[in-house]
């Protein structure tokens, strides 16, 4: 058997297949996800029950959080998948809300004003489809 030196023109063939193949569409990974929860910031006392939101219903959430700084969240469940944004219809008077997807759900984290101790309230619509979360929180100190 014998070979012969590819010429220069055969060189750069062989290169352009070699870019080509780099740069076609690489068979995807498995589909299953994993998630990771930062959990750093979390109110050491946080009670709230696991919430199923549905579409164009209105569901009631009552929250007790103590007030050491930390926030205290709502974990909606949605059927396997998060909603694609929340609208803060009511604001809460003496804390902030933040609405974000974790995973395969929605959590609504809610952070009392510093110092605070009473009750606070806030409602939420999940998009799309019209849930309503009305939440009743009580806080206490520390």
């Amino acid at each position: 058997m014998t070979f012969t030196k590819p010429t220069g023109l055969a060189c750069a063939a062989i290169a352009i297949a070699a870019l080509l193949e780099a740069c076609a569409p690489q068979p995807r990974p498995s589909t299953t996800r994993l998630y990771a929860v930062d959990q750093r910031g979390a109110a050491r006392s946080c009670t709230v029950p696991q919430v199923t939101a549905v579409a164009g219903a209105e569901v009631p959430v009552r929250m007790a959080v103590g007030n050491d700084g930390g926030w205290c969240a709502i974990t909606v469940e949605s059927g396997g998948r998060p909603f694609s944004h929340g609208l803060l219809t009511a604001r809460a008077q003496n804390g902030s809300v933040f609405i974000h997807s974790v995973g395969d759900a929605t959590r609504i984290d809610y952070r009392p004003d510093r110092g605070f101790a009473g009750l606070d309230s806030f409602t939420v619509k999940l998009r799309p489809g019209d849930a309503v979360l009305r939440a009743s929180v009580a806080v206490t100190r520390g």
